[in-house]
């Protein structure tokens, strides 16, 4: 008979705790310690905004009787929001793709620049001015008024230089003198053959009479020659008072530098211009009866530039002032991804007989696409939640034409609407659109450090 041995299995006994895993115990302790306060502020600032906002986006304007996805609904037909997705996208689309083309182009041409830090400086020097000052910069540059904006005022420098400026655009001439206006803004009277066609005008300030003008009385009096055509334009005004309507004083002043056309059976056959007693003469003319024209060009109002805040560019204006400040950001960040890249390639290209164009379009832009990327998507994320600039800029009468979905936002719910379930649907689709681009940007990031 063979016994059987049963071993008794005892229990495992738990491995005394070693010091090694007491310390990390103590590490992790001490690191949710120290990200606690973090944590504590980016749910307060962070995740419970959030959270409050897609849930008031489910209530109606007064936050008392639930609607679902109606202010989603609502939303996408409102004819304001949807310009305002419709600018957004602009913005979008234009906005970061000329700030990455003029940052690649700068950072290349700054290093060929001997003084390329100070270059960058200056650049780089609009970020640190803020949205709001930036925004009162440009609203003043942006004035229709020759006189305060600096763009209107080279504009209408450049356009005056080429074009020229009328000299009275606020003349016109007296009712019942015999002069008839046309259409077209001109002035014609008949003149009977042989007598002096005397052209007053009116409308016409005294210290605006060019300082050369001289009186007009003598040329008045001057009797026309067969063959020729006499007159004189004139200010029908007598400075102090007095005088007859119609009939040239003593003291009334000629206009010079009028144009003056001779025209017989609807067609111009001589022009002229005045003298500096407002005289002018047209002579080797056939015989008969003639019309005296005083052209519209005379009368035009003086050009007074680009209406940069109207309906039609005030999102492009608005633009331009991002790229004034974004350009220095761009241009510092490829910069630092071409000082990168490596000199091996390029001075192979150039010893392959590669130009700099070729060089630029097939070396270094490929290895600068991962830079590019980064700073085309950073932008874009930016340009989502742009504000300052388009409220500060835009006048009130344009507001609508140039608000995008952040100011719409901001209008819904605090400027004038009061409907903050309205806004809050708003900020959620703002959120939602910018999300995907923070996420591409994340992975990009964690890709490039392994």
């Amino acid at each position: 008979m063979t016994a059987t041995v049963v071993k008794e299995e005892r229990p495992p006994v738990a491995a005394p705790r070693t010091p090694v895993r007491r310390a990390r115990r103590r590490g992790r302790t001490a690191a949710v310690l120290f990200v606690l306060p973090a944590l504590l502020l980016l749910g307060a600032l962070v995740v419970y905004p959030v959270l409050f906002s897609v849930g008031r986006s489910l209530f109606d304007a007064s936050g008392t009787r639930f609607v679902g996805g109606g202010n989603y609904a609502e939303m996408f037909r409102d004819p304001a929001t949807l310009k305002a997705v419709r600018n957004t996208a602009i913005w979008v689309v234009v906005a970061p793709v000329l700030l990455t083309g003029l940052g690649l182009i700068l950072a290349v041409l700054v290093e060929k620049v001997r003084w390329a830090t100070a270059f960058k400086l200056l650049l780089f020097m609009p970020m640190a001015v803020s949205f709001l000052a930036a925004g009162i910069i440009f609203r003043l540059a942006y004035d229709e008024d020759p006189d305060k904006g600096v763009l209107n005022a080279a504009v209408v420098g450049v356009h005056d230089a080429f074009a020229g400026t009328s000299a009275y655009p606020t003349a016109r001439a007296r009712d019942g003198q015999g002069l008839t206006r046309a259409a077209d803004g001109s002035y014609q009277a008949r003149v009977p053959a042989g007598e002096t066609a005397t052209l007053g005008l009116v409308g016409i300030r005294p210290d605006e009479v060019p300082s050369g003008a001289e009186p007009a009385y003598e040329a008045a009096r001057a009797a026309s020659a067969p063959g020729e055509l006499r007159g004189v334009v004139y200010l029908d005004f007598t400075p102090g008072g007095g005088g007859e309507p119609g009939v040239v004083d003593r003291r009334e002043s000629g206009l010079p530098e009028m144009t003056v056309e001779a025209v017989r059976d609807g067609r111009t056959v001589a022009t002229t211009t005045t003298a500096a007693d407002g005289s002018f003469r047209f002579e080797g003319l056939q015989e008969g009866s003639y019309a005296v024209k005083l052209p519209a060009e005379n009368f035009a109002p003086p050009y007074e530039g680009v209406s940069w805040l109207g309906p039609a560019l005030v999102t492009p204006a608005i633009i331009g002032a991002y790229l004034w400040i974004w350009t220095g950001f761009a241009m510092v960040l490829i910069g630092a991804g071409l000082s990168s890249l490596p000199r091996d390639a390029l001075e192979a290209a150039r010893m392959d007989g590669a130009n700099e164009w070729q060089i630029f379009r097939k070396i270094t832009v490929p290895l600068l696409a991962p830079v590019l990327t980064v700073v085309f998507v950073t932008l874009v994320i930016n340009v989502m939640k742009v504000f300052d600039l388009v409220y500060i800029i835009a006048p009130g009468p344009v507001q609508q034409d140039a608000t995008v979905l952040a100011t719409q936002m901001w209008l819904v719910s605090f400027g004038g609407g009061n409907d903050q379930g309205l806004g809050s649907a708003l900020g959620v689709l703002l959120l939602l659109l910018v999300v995907p681009a923070m996420v591409f940007n994340v992975r990009r990031f964690r890709r490039n450090q392994r």
